[in-house]
């Protein structure tokens, strides 16, 4: 079979392979991506040998095709593939450790529409992004491929999962949990978790669905809150936490139903791990509010800003040897007492960790955060092939603003005496991804304010969220 194509460019993202199914991705295009990365694998790791990698897949319609179809491309190219099934990006994460395989591949969509899917890679325990998309790409299309005689296995790691989720919980106080995992791929892990957890658990959208059929499966989105939110006051439970649809990214509610943003889930995880770690490096993203990198600084720890990223942040902890990392997307890395990549069901699990030892209750600690008036993460649509002009051309308008400082990391995050605004591209969507903080209301206006004339400036229209 001729594995040789020319793939659509736009399906080559900053840290993973993303596309429309039927459109610009489909299972021949994975076949071929399979053997490609199969070859990548084989001269990284010696073509004398036989590499192993890790597949999984997530809920989505099209994931089981797709899964087949990437694990024909690795085989074809010498690859012994062990399948670990349907689960979590997470448990495809935890099979490269425990399997010990060279690198790993995940089908999923990810927190995209139903109409989306993709691939997401590791190689050699580490993230494969950037450049790596590009010249994986550039292979596929040159049809540059190894082959010889590969096999394929599969491995049920399901509760070896769970146990090592489990591992480092401790704590008998009896919470009241609501849990929504979207109708994503993590329901039935934590279907089989919550039997082992102490206190009263309520399970809603537990079941794969890949049309998603009670809400779309992204908890940075507030109203994919609702239904959480109202069963946490309706039942009277101490706190709600949901998941997006392959269960890298969390949601969180307190027991008066009001969202915990990412950042804010990072200042309650990172003040517990430096109690042990004084001194230590916390990562947040360009998105994260100046709270965070306030608290952090008096909890003992070093705050670092960081372009937004799974890949790159996974890759700044490995630099300068982080513990924990976050994003205002939800994304929760840690690196303490666990493996350093972004798992939502174990974030869960240390958060309830903290709250099953702590005096005070999840609202009570938020009650208690620093307060800062904020827009949430606004989306702005731009065209795939503008959206990152439009950052240049914002970028070149800001040498006329005196008395700001530009952090250009990822898009641009300006500070002001009023407070920060922010525009960047978003690397997994066809928009512009926005925020702005200040102390007060007129400062917030007058930030949203800025924003509106540079997006205006570059003929996009303002979302209503910022008029």
């Amino acid at each position: 079979m001729n594995d040789k194509r020319k793939l659509d460019p736009i399906i080559l993202r900053e840290y993973d392979i993303r596309g429309v199914v039927g459109e610009n991705l489909n299972a021949g295009e994975v076949r071929s991506i399979g053997r490609g990365f199969g070859s990548l694998v084989r001269e990284q790791v010696g073509l004398h040998l036989a590499p192993t990698v890790a597949v999984g897949y997530d809920g989505r319609l099209s994931s089981l095709e797709f899964s087949d179809a990437v694990c024909a491309g690795l085989t074809a190219s010498g690859i012994d593939v062990k399948n670990v099934g349907c689960g979590p990006t997470p448990m495809l994460y935890y099979a490269t450790h425990e399997l010990a395989t060279d690198a790993g591949i995940m089908i999923t969509g990810s927190h995209n529409p139903s109409n989306y899917n993709g691939l997401k890679f590791v190689l050699t325990g580490k993230p494969f992004f950037g450049a790596d998309i590009q010249r994986l790409g550039k292979r596929v299309e040159a049809g540059d491929f190894h082959g010889g005689p590969g096999s394929i296995k599969k491995h049920n790691l399901e509760l070896r999962y769970i146990k090592r989720l489990l591992h480092d919980f401790s704590g008998k106080k009896e919470l009241s949990v609501v849990w929504d995992p979207g109708n994503g791929s993590s329901g039935e892990i934590v279907q089989e978790l919550i039997k082992h957890l102490p206190g009263k658990h309520f399970l809603i959208n537990e079941k794969i669905d890949g049309s998603f059929p009670a809400h779309h499966p992204d908890p940075t989105i507030e109203s994919n809150l609702t239904q959480l939110k109202n069963l946490v006051i309706k039942n009277g439970c101490d706190l709600g936490i949901g998941f997006d649809g392959d269960g890298d990214r969390i949601g969180l509610i307190d027991s008066k139903g009001r969202v915990l943003w990412g950042d804010q889930i990072l200042i309650l995880l990172a003040r517990d791990v430096l109690k042990n770690k004084p001194g230590e490096t916390i990562i947040a993203d360009v998105k994260a509010s100046k709270v965070f990198f306030d608290e952090i600084a008096k909890a003992g720890g070093r705050p670092v800003m960081c372009a937004a990223g799974h890949s790159l942040i996974k890759s700044k902890m490995l630099e300068i040897n982080s513990p924990l990392a976050g994003e205002m997307s939800g994304h929760i890395f840690f690196a303490d007492k666990y493996f350093g990549y972004d798992d939502a069901i174990y974030a869960a699990i240390r958060l309830l960790t903290i709250l099953s030892h702590a005096d005070q209750s999840l609202t009570e600690m938020h009650d208690d955060l620093p307060k800062m008036l904020n827009t949430p993460e606004l989306r702005i649509d731009c065209p795939e092939e503008r959206k990152f002009d439009v950052i240049k051309e914002i970028k070149s308008r800001l040498s006329s603003i005196e008395g700001a400082t530009v952090h250009d990391i990822d898009g641009v995050r300006v500070e002001t005496k009023d407070g920060w605004w922010l525009v960047r591209a978003s690397n997994t969507q066809a928009v512009l991804v926005a925020r702005c903080e200040s102390a007060t209301e007129v400062g917030l206006l007058f930030l949203k304010q800025q924003i509106r004339e540079h997006l205006a400036a570059s003929k996009i229209d303002p979302p209503i969220d910022l008029i």
